[in-house]
């Protein structure tokens, strides 16, 4: 077992974990813990967030929210539901996710089968120190189209082609929006009140509209 911890992240990495235990880990632990998993091919990584690394999930959520609002989107949150499927041995738990392009698929649904429904069309990831798991490989094998993942530092956009992520420097679920603008917003929310910075995001919308 390796644990390591720091003022943003606290990890625990298991091994040799089987699939079976870590559907029960996840039943047993229940939807309200705080502590985060991911699991690929026998390796259990357990991430509990600090404030360092949730502030800047609650501006990434706001951003979203306002991004569909003014362009007249429907979307469905997914948080950090459990994204998993048995016959690939992998799952996850990202920040947050959403359903965008295929909300309509799921509008209504009260659970989440990736067996049969289709993965979120956005996940976020906030990475602020290294994981001991690929979450790229876990990810692609569950077919997420798009990911963003920030380290703390450094924004990055990437979409999946031919089960590969590829560097982008726009969204696939937000055209309108480059890596770099975002960028800029989330290096002012480390100086602004969050109120005011996504009072100024909304305007810089409406202007790209």
């Amino acid at each position: 077992m390796l644990v390591q911890s720091t003022s943003a992240e606290q990890r625990t990495v298991l091994h040799n974990i089987s699939w079976e235990t870590f559907e029960a880990l996840l039943r047993d632990t229940g939807e309200d813990r705080g502590s985060r998993f991911a699991y690929d091919c026998g390796t259990l990584e357990i991430m509990t967030p600090l404030f360092e690394h949730e502030n800047p999930k609650s501006n990434f959520g706001n951003f979203i929210i306002a991004l569909a609002e003014e362009l007249g989107i429907e979307i469905r949150s997914a948080g950090s539901t459990t994204l998993k499927r048995k016959i690939l041995k992998r799952g996850i738990e990202p920040d947050t996710c959403y359903y965008i392009q295929n909300e309509l698929a799921i509008r209504g649904r009260e659970t989440l089968d990736l067996e049969t429904d289709p993965p979120p069309d956005l996940a976020i990831e906030i990475d602020i120190t290294s994981s001991s798991v690929n979450k790229f490989g876990i990810y692609s094998a569950l077919g997420v189209p798009e990911l963003w993942r920030y380290n703390g530092q450094d924004l990055k956009f990437y979409q999946l082609i031919e089960g590969q992520y590829v560097e982008c420097e726009f969204s696939i679920a937000f055209p309108l929006v480059s890596v770099s603008d975002l960028s800029r917003f989330i290096q002012q929310s480390k100086t602004t009140g969050e109120i005011t910075l996504l009072k100024s995001f909304r305007a810089w919308v409406r202007k790209k509209i």
